[in-house]
């Protein structure tokens, strides 16, 4: 069983940072590919950035240069450092893992607005 906790969502303005993160108490976190994923209303889930067991990271087109993943093994914690918001980036996200079956979180809302 895997649990993910996100938090660190919020209200902030266009150019603005957040940094989201993703718990876990699973012994098994060194080995896990976890990914963001966001979701606004009306349309579908879609991959912001992952970071494989290995190290490697990859990312949305639409955030390369803004969004570092990040992720703390000791810490069993994944991390999404967000810059440069802007109000398109408003969407609940959250935090994604396979273990056997699909895992995610509960979610985290940010919103970029003045």
């Amino acid at each position: 069983q895997v649990q993910l906790v996100e938090s660190g969502g919020g209200l902030v303005q266009p150019g603005g940072s957040l940094r989201l993160s993703c718990v876990t108490s699973t012994n098994i976190f060194s080995r896990l590919d976890i990914s963001w994923y966001r979701q606004v209303p009306g349309k579908q889930r879609e991959l912001v950035a992952r970071v494989f067991g290995t190290g490697r990271v990859d990312y949305e087109d639409s955030v390369m240069g803004r969004f570092t993943i990040s992720r703390d093994n000791a810490k069993k914690t994944v991390y999404l450092q967000m810059n440069s918001l802007k109000p398109e980036d408003t969407a609940v996200y959250y935090c994604h893992t396979v273990w056997s079956r699909i895992y995610w979180g509960q979610g985290t809302q940010v919103t970029v607005s003045s």
